[in-house]
């Protein structure tokens, strides 16, 4: 009796063992899990403070890169602008002297013009002159009328071929463009009315353009 009693201790004891082990078994099982979660956090918390480094060190690359680009932006902007300056004053220089001289080639131009012009009036004056003189001594008025009709051609000639022609007014329709209304008086026929039937003072042209009014009076 006493022999199965201890044979019944002993079957419990080892129960008890296996059961000990078992229980050390998934203990030390679920301290592994814990380990190995505790190293997967580790190593996830030091990978995160290795991306937040690498990204600052980015964001440091990034910054520095931006400030180079911004400085190579404002020297660029800084060189154009220099450039654009340059371009200006030269062109302003250009226009200066170009403005200089044509004013200049102006006041020449006009300068030997009247030159021109004057050489050619000068020796109707000594015309004149001598026709005064011999008109002095003249006792035939014919010749006298006849000297002065060359005088008044030659100098209408001469007006001519500078480009000075009559305008011709008479007869025409009244132009404001051309003519100068002085008065109206009554038309001599129907066909009259609204144009020039006397030639007061007259007009010119140099070449196309209206130099003098001709000063007109015009039938009503």
């Amino acid at each position: 009796m006493a022999v199965f009693n201890g044979g019944k201790l002993s079957c419990r004891i080892k129960t008890v063992i296996v059961s000990l082990f078992q229980r050390l078994a998934q203990l030390l099982k679920g301290l592994k899990k814990i380990f190995k979660s505790m190293t997967e956090e580790k190593n996830t918390a030091e990978n995160l403070e290795n991306e937040a480094a690498q990204a600052n060190e980015v964001n440091v690359e990034n910054e520095a890169t931006e400030q180079i680009e911004e400085k190579s932006k404002e020297e660029i902007l800084a060189a154009e602008l220099a450039e654009f300056k340059d371009k200006y004053l030269r062109l302003y220089s250009e226009f200066d002297n170009f403005r200089k001289r044509t004013i200049k080639e102006k006041a020449d131009y006009l300068q030997t013009a009247n030159k021109d012009m004057i050489l050619e009036i000068i020796p109707i004056l000594d015309d004149f002159e001598r026709a005064i003189a011999s008109n002095e001594k003249a006792e035939d008025i014919t010749v006298v009328k006849e000297g002065f009709k060359l005088l008044f051609d030659k100098f209408s000639k001469t007006l001519e071929r500078k480009g000075v022609k009559v305008m011709e007014a008479h007869g025409v329709e009244f132009d404001t463009e051309m003519h100068e209304a002085i008065t109206q008086i009554p038309a001599p026929t129907d066909e009259m009315k609204g144009k020039v039937v006397d030639v007061i003072e007259k007009g010119y042209h140099l070449g196309d353009k209206v130099i003098r009014y001709a000063k007109v009076v015009i039938g009503a």
